[in-house]
């Protein structure tokens, strides 16, 4: 594969001037999957106008072998090509441009990823064609507002299955000619193929297939039915809510192993991380967030495919709104009524955390420079930030009328481009509102409001001095006779963004005193609050008796932002888990707070002394959860995350012989059985403990030999407490080829607070070797590199220091730089949260 050092970032500025100067009109592609496994052969047909005869400009391709380009009949000296662009001169009014190559498989998810299962050995292969990574498929002129008709074809194994953006057919054995699609951008190009399992169906006139490889068919299979009904609800509403029909001819959701991203919105060939194709038992809340994720992708079939965003700029017209409509969509039309719960819960502090950071950046940035800036920007904000602005958005104009223009924006740029503009001025004209003004405040923006209750008056600030307006609600509970709160009243509330303090009635409307008033209670704007000290003395005694399992979300989310913030104590928030998560029956909130609470407070940000007793702390709430949830089957969902977590705080040699017991018996006793994601945690936790080795770890990838046990494997080993294991860990992570995933699961395995001590020459040599291996490997290992396999319990002013002196190196990729920014603010956080610990 092409290094990245070798190829060329697309500007604004170049974008701007390559549009003015061409139309494309059409593009044949033809690829060769037989040549082997390290190159495909790739030969590409533009055929394009320019609005200026005897013009110059480029067509981006990135090959491994560039073998002819001939323009309108004049063959072209491939050796001009220089860093993945190719010079096109002497343009006529009318062109073609026939481009033939070789491309190079990728193992990374850029380009053309190849994939050989170990479960049976069969190969399969995708396309990732996003941001700069479809010229490593075919030749193009890419950018998103240079849309052209693709007609595909395919020349593959005669066993394989090609699956594409259009209805297809296998006209001669191995040979697949796909039907034009209407005009596209060049990144939303898909191809998947290999010998894939498929369940086949129909809806409204559209085509359904879902997809994957062979060795998941049993587990595909036993999840079609319920795949194929949130696609049909997701297709149902959409056709309620908007007046474009579904604008492709199919509808085809591939689960492809080793994906990068949640899913990608090719049009009629969506690819989705095949773990959502569930191997193993899942809480019903990730079978909510693999719903999502189909409705999110389904969503930009309008959002993004439809109507595609100009530039990267408006890169929230795509996410925003894909992410909006997810949640909406997902509450409003299936089985899963409390997603909202899910997008306060575990959504949202993406968002948050993403806006607190020296990287935070406006939903709709004024300006992206260039493809690198904009990769940066898939984030917390473009995605949960902008969605709880388009809440409120909604919650300000009303859905009909926000419905009504959006669908005159569908209208005016049906297949075309379109701008924040463009939008906001269909969204004014439905509502004869200044969405404009809206859009300035929350969409131009940077960081979070908060909203602190201060002697009955709502205290508004904002870090960046920029206030928004917020639709919401406060709530007043009361305590009752038996101990437990009720809600006395909910009130709505229109905060203006004008400064000033709102007064606030601290009673209900019958006069009676709160016990508990709650601001954004039903989590409906994006803001951060503070109680007033009487409502937070409630919350400490009595959070668990909340009766509402969202407003209890936004108690656990202020809980947590002021842990982040240095405002109450690691011990203070454990205190509050310990109280209140073992009654807790939201699957949602338990998950979000163990993780939190395991993963930030216990693993980062208590001091290494108080370490083992915060563990044993959690370790009690997870076997209380166990025990609590015995005998309950419609509790299941707790039971598997309190099992999980069971396993993961497990320290002593009692807990580690039972954790061995488990692993023989094959089952937690009263279940859930211990299927092969749950051995392989449990696995880890006895590699981690010095209670297995490599025996173990060779006995269970031979009895489940697949990709996961390879992960498994491969985390197992890097956790082993041994000099060697670590090193041999950290030279195939840092010196090595590993595709993301496996270098994600070494990375996991590799950092372990038990073994601090073991550890402390690696994180040394972490900040010396990162820049070059990130380099190396490109953007996508940039993120591994910068989030899994960053040193986060490390949690010292020496670490600390080590890294603001790696970002002082001058040659750290975009995509380094902007991982290591945002790790080294949650390490600051986290030594300021040990501080508090040290007073």
């Amino acid at each position: 594969m092409i290094p990245v050092s070798d190829t060329s970032v697309l500007t604004r500025t170049e974008a701007v001037e390559r549009h003015s100067l061409l139309d494309v009109r059409t593009v044949h592609l033809d690829l060769d999957l037989t040549r082997g496994r390290e190159v495909f052969g790739s030969t590409t047909v533009i055929r394009f106008a320019c609005t200026t005869p005897g013009a110059a400009t480029y067509v981006d391709v990135i090959p491994a072998a560039l073998h002819r380009v001939v323009l309108n009949g004049r063959e072209l000296d491939v050796t001009t090509l220089h860093k993945g662009r190719l010079p096109l001169t002497d343009l006529a009014a009318d062109n073609e441009l026939t481009v033939e190559a070789d491309m190079a498989y990728s193992h990374t998810g850029e380009g053309m990823h190849r994939f050989t299962d170990p479960a049976d050995g069969e190969d399969y292969v995708y396309t990732q064609s996003f941001l700069g990574d479809g010229p490593r498929v075919f030749a193009s002129f890419d950018q998103p507002d240079l849309k052209a008709r693709y007609t595909v074809s395919v020349t593959a194994p005669h066993a394989w299955t090609v699956i594409g953006n259009s209805l297809g057919d296998q006209t001669s054995p191995g040979h697949w000619e796909f039907a034009p699609t209407p005009p596209i951008s060049s990144y939303l190009v898909s191809v998947v193929a290999g010998p894939l399992h498929s369940v086949r169906a129909e809806h409204d006139g559209i085509p359904l297939g879902l997809h994957c490889r062979r060795s998941l068919a049993a587990h595909l299979d036993a999840d079609a039915a319920e795949l194929l009904e949130l696609t049909r609800q997701g297709f149902d509403h959409y056709h309620r809510v908007f007046r474009h029909r579904y604008p492709f001819d199919s509808y085809d959701q591939c689960f492809v192993p080793e994906f990068n991203a949640g899913a990608m919105e090719n049009p009629g060939c969506v690819t989705l991380r095949d773990e959502y194709v569930f191997r193993s038992a899942v809480a019903d809340t990730k079978r909510e967030e693999r719903a999502m994720v189909v409705i999110h992708e389904m969503a930009h079939m309008w959002f993004g495919d439809l109507v595609t965003m100009k530039w990267w700029d408006d890169l929230w017209l795509n996410e925003s709104f894909a992410e909006y409509m997810a949640y909406s969509v997902t509450a409003a039309s299936t089985r899963f009524t409390g997603a909202w719960t899910g997008f306060a819960a575990d959504r949202k502090p993406w968002g948050y955390d993403a806006d607190q950071r020296p990287s935070t950046h406006p939903v709709a940035p004024g300006t992206i420079e260039d493809t690198d800036q904009a990769l940066q920007n898939f984030d917390g904000i473009s995605y949960a930030k902008g969605a709880a602005a388009l809440r409120q958005l909604v919650a300000w104009l009303g859905e009909e009328t926000f419905l009504a223009g959006v669908n005159d924006y569908f209208d005016e740029h049906a297949f075309g481009n379109a701008t924040l503009d463009d939008l906001l001025r269909a969204l004014a004209a439905a509502s004869g509102r200044d969405v404009h003004g809206w859009a300035d405040r929350w969409l131009r923006t940077t960081g979070v409001d908060t909203l602190r209750m201060t002697d009955g008056r709502i205290d508004h600030t904002s870090a960046d001095g920029a206030l928004r307006p917020h639709q919401l609600t406060v709530a007043h509970y009361r305590r009752t006779a038996d101990g437990t709160l009720e809600l006395a009243e909910r009130v709505p509330l229109d905060l203006a963004a004008d400064g000033a303090g709102a007064p606030l009635d601290p009673a209900a409307a019958d006069g009676a005193a709160a016990d508990l008033t709650l601001l954004n209670d039903t989590d409906l704007s994006y803001v951060k609050v503070r109680l007033d000290p009487a409502s937070w003395q409630t919350v400490r005694t009595s959070l668990g008796a909340v009766p509402e399992e969202l407003a209890r979300a936004v108690l656990w989310s202020a809980a947590r932002d002021q842990v982040r913030d240095g405002e109450l104590a690691p011990a203070e928030y454990l205190r509050l888990v310990a109280d209140h998560l073992p009654g807790e029956t939201s699957v949602h909130l338990v998950d979000a707070v163990l993780s939190f609470a395991h993963e930030f407070v216990v693993d980062s940000a208590v001091t290494p002394a108080e370490r083992p007793a915060a563990l044993a702390e959690l370790a009690r709430v997870c076997r209380t959860l166990l025990r609590r949830t015995e005998g309950e089957p419609d509790r299941t969902g707790l039971r598997l995350v309190a099992a999980r977590g069971v396993i993961a705080t497990a320290a002593d040699q009692a807990q580690t012989a039972e954790l061995r017991d488990w692993l023989a018996a094959g089952t937690v006793p009263g279940g859930p059985a211990l299927d092969p994601d749950l051995r392989w945690q449990l696995l880890l936790r006895l590699c981690v403990l010095g209670a297995a080795g490599e025996p173990e770890i060779a006995a269970e990838f031979a009895a489940d030999p697949s990709d996961t046990s390879e992960q498994g494997a491969a985390r197992c080993r890097a956790a082993l407490p041994d000099p060697a294991a670590k090193e041999t860990a950290w030279q195939a992570l840092f010196h090595g080829e590993l595709s993301n995933y496996l270098a994600a699961a070494t990375a996991k395995g590799l950092w372990q607070p038990e073994q601090a001590e073991l550890l402390d020459e690696l994180t040394t040599r972490y900040f010396k070797e990162l820049g070059p291996a990130a380099a190396r490997r490109g953007p996508a290992l940039a993120r591994v590199l910068t989030t899994a396999a960053f040193p986060a319990h490390a949690a010292t002013e020496h670490t600390v220091r080590a890294a603001e002196a790696c970002l002082a190196d001058p040659d750290l990729t975009v995509a380094t730089r902007r991982g290591l920014v945002d790790q080294l603010d949650t390490l600051r956080r986290a030594v300021r949260a040990r501080a508090l610990t040290e007073r």
